[in-house]
């Protein structure tokens, strides 16, 4: 039984605590917060653990086997070093640190350690996400040629980081699981409309090598929500639409065949247009399965999808977004 201690209880921290008490192989000992409104509703949630103020104290727990941590980005290095420090294995939302050189130490302390660092990129586990990696990595697909992903909505406002940080971590993470693919050089572009030098609309570019490319649109001001991706490759396309209630993925064979490449002028282009079928996805809640992984690699030392390195590149593509923004879309190489 993995005895969890979850430090932070606002908005992502109840589903965290609820997912950690019902697996059967892990219980939550004690929930860390500063607000004594949060301490209440975990004491009139769920009898039987402990509240504190100290983030310090829980860490420090002896009946603490593995720390989760759901605080602001600013705060992740500091706590998940004091928490490998102490023997703990750690859960950090994303994303996982707010600089390259911070997600370098905490893997190598963990490494060193021998602790297990999960970072939540809790979309990795939804039926969506794993059917989507099924069909790229079986080729049904087919060459992969483009990325392109669209996470639009009106807020929520973040004080804290831009919209790059706060939406672009579930495509990135989502889409260097499903491409694996290294990525070369990013460019992105935004805007600050509400916040002066907070961004509230960003695009970002990524280039692979073989002329794949990636490209992901978040905005914190759009009047409709949207999250739809589009997946292009050689052989089929597919469009994901997370809001979409029942037919979320669906494949399309469609496609352009060129049959003479001589020159610009005699290029002569054919295009395929069949039929579109949409393939059942699983409705397991993702946080749930995530929940049990983690505990699954604490116990059999296996490293998991979602590790600190999986992190790191996430950190890493978003850090050379953030110099990219600030130089007007200047090309930035990883």
């Amino acid at each position: 039984m993995l005895r969890i201690g979850v430090i932070g209880y606002g908005y992502w921290g109840p589903n965290i605590v609820r997912n950690f008490s019902t697996t059967g192989s892990s219980r939550v000992v004690a929930v860390c917060d500063l607000k004594d409104d949060n301490l209440r509703k975990v004491e009139n949630n769920f009898s039987g653990v402990r509240t504190t103020k100290n983030c310090d104290e829980l860490i420090r727990s002896k009946d603490v086997d593995a720390v989760a941590i759901v605080t602001p980005v600013f705060t992740h290095y500091e706590i998940a070093k004091k928490a490998l420090e102490e023997g703990k294995h750690v859960f950090v939302e994303k994303p996982f640190t707010y600089t390259v050189a911070q997600a370098e130490d905490l893997i190598n302390l963990a490494q060193r350690k021998n602790l297990k660092i999960m970072v939540d990129h809790t979309f990795l586990f939804t039926g969506a996400v794993r059917k989507i990696k099924q069909l790229v990595d079986e080729g049904t697909l087919g060459k992969i040629f483009y990325f392109d992903s669209m996470r639009v909505n009106l807020g929520l406002f973040q004080h804290d980081v831009n919209v790059l940080w706060d939406l672009a971590p579930h495509d990135l993470a989502i889409m260097a699981y499903v491409l694996n693919e290294k990525p070369l050089s990013v460019v992105a572009t935004g805007e600050a409309h509400v916040h002066h030098g907070m961004e509230d609309v960003a695009y970002l570019t990524i280039y692979f090598t073989n002329n794949v490319i990636a490209h992901i649109n978040v905005n914190w001001l759009s009047p409709v929500k949207v999250r739809t991706t589009l997946i292009g490759g050689q052989k089929k396309m597919l469009v994901w639409d997370d809001i979409e209630p029942d037919e979320k993925i669906k494949i399309y064979d469609k496609g352009v065949e060129v049959k003479n490449a001589s020159g610009v002028y005699d290029l002569l282009v054919s295009y395929r247009s069949g039929d579109m079928w949409a393939p059942k996805v699983d409705q397991l809640e993702a946080l749930k399965l995530e929940s049990n992984y983690f505990i699954e690699c604490v116990s059999n030392g296996a490293n998991p999808i979602n590790d600190g390195a999986a992190g790191l590149q996430v950190v890493r593509m978003l850090e050379a977004a953030d110099r990219s923004l600030k130089k007007r879309g200047e090309l930035v190489n990883l």
